[in-house]
């Protein structure tokens, strides 16, 4: 059985437990609650131990390899300069659009109360008060302490400073330290990979506090959380459409046939590496140059994630509207800059360590509560397949947009 399915099995498991024993009542239930709930949180306090050292070297990491493909030609270059654009767009998009999903289908405040009565222990971590302390919180005077404090998005920014002036050293130095990091990050996966290895014991006991303290109103949480949350990673999947034909001079028509075998591909596999076969002949079926989906197309699945800042963004709203905790517009725009620079965090690693290293980031950022992502991971599944298609579908319409930008170039 694979990962994704111990993990989703045991939030079944953990939540018809707890809703058979709400039902059934009894002294007994709070005993098992009081039992249930500390290895949850133990399990939880593994995972967070290891988000400050994993985002510091990740980011490192990832500035490095991206500098170092920037300097490999200019399609790359041009590539790179429009996948960030693209993220960056991606993040205001979510600010904007979850908020307006719940607006427009709300949770149901019987599920919401029952779920905050849930995780009654848990507050918010912090918050981004006026404009004048949210500047001041952009530049950390002292990053070591921003790091003790959980001060993520200060850290985030020196980190970013950071990792740019590496780049910037004799390639001596710049590879010392460029490897000090990724063994730094590879030690902290493997910390992760064991603490995940037991995730469906921790899972199975948050989700039998939420389902004894909840009830069946938390499986109605968790399918609103998984429908609004996909619908993020749908509507940028109906973005990329128009950028193929408004950017890339492509035909809707031919544009939509091209890449639905890429499309088929990442529902079946949810992997964009797998889809990376069915996009390249996609795009020369669109009419793109070989020589330039060549370059663009496994550049875009290496580290081009265009759903990454929206959804990740989105998980984070959707967190801080269950726990009715009223997001200012600073707090919204610390939110899209963590959400743009984090995206390096997930590249290459497995559903689960993305889900933490690259949401629970955003919520420290903001001061969104991050301890109920630990039954969030659990319906990853659903809301992946959206994920890749998101990511499939851009890939190709980017590449189409840097085809004809290369063309009005050409003599």
């Amino acid at each position: 059985m694979s990962q994704h399915a111990r993990i989703l099995l045991s939030l079944i498991v953990g939540l018809v437990i707890g809703i058979a024993a709400a039902n059934a009542g009894g002294g007994w239930v709070n005993a098992a609650i009081d039992i249930a709930q500390p290895v949850g949180e133990a399990w939880l306090a593994g995972l967070k131990m290891t988000i400050i050292p994993l985002v510091v070297s990740l980011l490192v990491t990832g500035v490095a390899a991206t500098a170092e493909t920037a300097r490999s030609g200019r399609v790359a270059a041009r590539a790179l300069a429009l996948f960030m654009t693209f993220l960056v767009a991606s993040a205001t998009l979510a600010a904007v659009l979850m908020p307006a999903l719940l607006a427009l289908w709300p949770l149901d405040p019987t599920a919401a109360g029952a779920l905050k009565r849930a995780l009654a222990e848990v507050k918010p971590v912090g918050d981004v008060p006026g404009f004048a302390a949210f500047m001041k919180s952009i530049v950390p005077s002292n990053p070591v302490a921003a790091a003790a404090n959980g001060e993520m998005l200060p850290l985030i920014v020196f980190t970013m400073v950071f990792a740019f002036a590496i780049t910037r050293l004799n390639p001596a130095r710049r590879d010392t330290l460029v490897a000090l990091f990724q063994a730094l990050a590879d030690a902290m996966l493997v910390i992760i990979n064991w603490v995940l290895a037991i995730a469906p014991i921790g899972v199975a006991a948050l989700a039998f506090v939420v389902g004894a303290r909840a009830g069946t109103a938390a499986v109605g949480a968790l399918v609103h959380y998984i429908a609004l949350y996909s619908a993020v990673g749908f509507v940028i999947m109906l973005i990329a459409y128009p950028v193929a034909v408004l950017g890339g001079r492509v035909p809707l028509g031919r544009f939509a046939r091209a890449v639905a075998p890429a499309q088929a591909v990442a529902i079946s596999t949810q992997s964009s590496l797998a889809s990376l076969p069915a996009m390249l002949t996609g795009a020369e079926a669109a009419g793109l140059p070989v020589r330039i989906a060549g370059v663009v197309l496994p550049l875009a699945v290496a580290v081009f994630r265009v759903t990454a800042p929206a959804m990740n963004l989105a998980v984070t709203l959707y967190i801080a509207n269950w726990y009715g905790i009223a997001l200012s517009p600073f707090q919204l725009a610390a939110g899209v800059i963590a959400a743009s620079l984090t995206t390096f965090n997930g590249v290459g690693l497995p559903g689960q360590v993305t889900f933490i290293a690259s949401i629970a980031p955003i919520c420290l950022a903001i001061g969104v509560p991050i301890e109920a992502l630990g039954l969030l991971i659990a319906v990853e599944t659903i809301p992946d397949i959206f994920r890749t298609l998101g990511n499939v579908t851009m890939d190709v319409a980017v590449t189409a947009t840097v085809a004809r930008g290369e063309r009005a170039l050409e003599p």
